[in-house]
């Protein structure tokens, strides 16, 4: 039997409650696949990375901000959910209080905070990790 090959990643969803209104962090993708679609802020873990640091690290690299605290939401995985090859992604949910100032980097070409009601088409299974998400407003 063939050993698959199998990429890990981590997505952060950020979601934050202003004013009662809820709002999520996304990225519009740099590169392909989806160059110039919306998606969450992510990306493949380093060698020997702990997945929480990646997820923090990925965050910080794309769109400018730390979190404290993060939670582990659920793995996503389905095949074919990346066109590179089989990824599993875990996806982590983090809640803050004020939207913070943005500063897109490294794989993003812009960060926006976005209605969760009016959310755009986004790449890849994002608007299922979002909704698996929302269980921990």
């Amino acid at each position: 039997m063939k050993q698959q090959e199998v990429a890990v990643t981590v997505d952060s969803v950020v979601f934050c409650n202003a004013n009662n209104k809820f709002k999520v962090l996304l990225i519009k993708r740099r590169n392909d696949p989806f160059e110039g679609r919306w998606a969450l802020p992510g990306g493949f873990i380093d060698e020997n990375e702990d997945l929480i640091t990646a997820a923090k690290r990925e965050l910080e690299e794309e769109t400018g901000v730390i979190v404290n605290t993060m939670e582990q939401v659920r793995a996503f995985g389905k095949p074919g959910r990346d066109p590179r090859g089989r990824t599993i992604s875990i996806a982590f949910v983090s809640r803050i209080f004020e939207e913070a100032n943005l500063k897109a980097g490294d794989d993003a070409a812009e960060a926006s905070w976005v209605n969760i009601d009016h959310l755009p088409q986004l790449a890849f299974d994002h608007a299922e990790i979002i909704e698996a998400a929302k269980n921990y407003l």
